[in-house]
């Protein structure tokens, strides 16, 4: 596995690869979520690229950009292991100049739910993740379903801005317990983590009610709602939308998302269910 810090170094890579190229942007903190993404990517390319990156531009004042998961050796092991053949692992000071040309998120579907509640946001990942498909430029790009707001920005981007990179969403993946993985569950105490179980177990509610045959949004929410309450420290939003994120009054079989953002302690979670 070659390891690349600056650009003339991942260019350079980047031109020894022939064949097709899988790319899987990360933000590091590795774990099987991940991983499934670069197996994947294995699977269906020729070559992996992986990215680790903590994008400052996405978070906002007070969140976690300082304190967020960094495990360096760990990640770069897990990644020659997986069989990634370039990892690029740049600076702030890399991928930013001053001055800097903005990508802005739509002004409806940006600013709902996730881009509600963390407003420029979705600015700051379209950003990034816009500099690394230009840069690895590759014939697939993996990205997990459980930012489902995030995938869908990202399809908006690439069709919007005619990119050539096929965008691959990918099943989100949960933990022993049925909790979505995610680098952020680290800050989870134990005592959490059993709270933070209801997120869960209120989208197997949800699917129940569905499966029973019952379409109607407000009921699958005021049910998941019931079972938040009692366990979340907050909710943000729990949400029925169909894949173009329009906020459905019923369920619309095979088109659409329920959604669930919820703060247990200080820990903001979120996760989904795809009908």
């Amino acid at each position: 596995m070659l390891v690349t810090k600056t650009i003339d170094q991942f260019n350079i890579a980047r031109k020894n690869l022939k064949g097709s190229v899988g790319f899987v942007p990360t933000m590091g903190a590795l774990h099987k979520g991940h991983l499934s993404l670069i197996q994947r990517a294995k699977e269906e390319n020729e070559h992996v690229i992986v990215s680790i990156f903590v994008n400052p531009t996405q978070f906002l004042e007070g969140e976690d950009l300082d304190k967020y998961p960094k495990k360096e050796e760990a990640d770069m092991e897990i990644c020659k292991l997986a069989g990634v053949d370039v990892l690029f692992v740049p600076t702030t000071n890399v991928m930013y100049g001053s001055d800097e040309l903005k990508i802005l998120a739509p002004k409806i579907k940006g600013y709902i739910l996730d881009g509600f509640n963390r407003p420029r946001h979705f600015d700051g990942m379209l950003q990034i993740v816009m500099k690394l498909l230009n840069l690895a430029d590759p014939h697939n790009a993996y990205f997990g379903k459980k930012d489902a707001q995030q995938l869908s920005l990202i399809n908006k981007m690439a069709e919007n801005y005619f990119l050539r990179s096929k965008i691959v969403p990918c099943d989100i993946v949960r933990d022993y317990d049925g909790l979505a993985l995610s680098s952020r569950n680290v800050y989870l105490s134990q005592d959490e983590r059993e709270m933070a179980l209801s997120i869960p177990s209120s989208l197997q509610k949800a699917s129940q009610i569905i499966i029973s045959g019952k379409l109607d949004a407000q009921i699958i929410k005021k049910s998941m709602i019931d079972i938040l309450e009692k366990n979340v420290s907050s909710i943000e939003y729990v949400e029925i939308v169909n894949r173009d994120f329009e906020i459905l009054d019923s369920v619309e079989l095979k088109n659409t998302i329920i959604l669930v953002a919820a703060k247990v302690g200080t820990t903001r979670l979120i996760d989904n269910l795809w009908i």
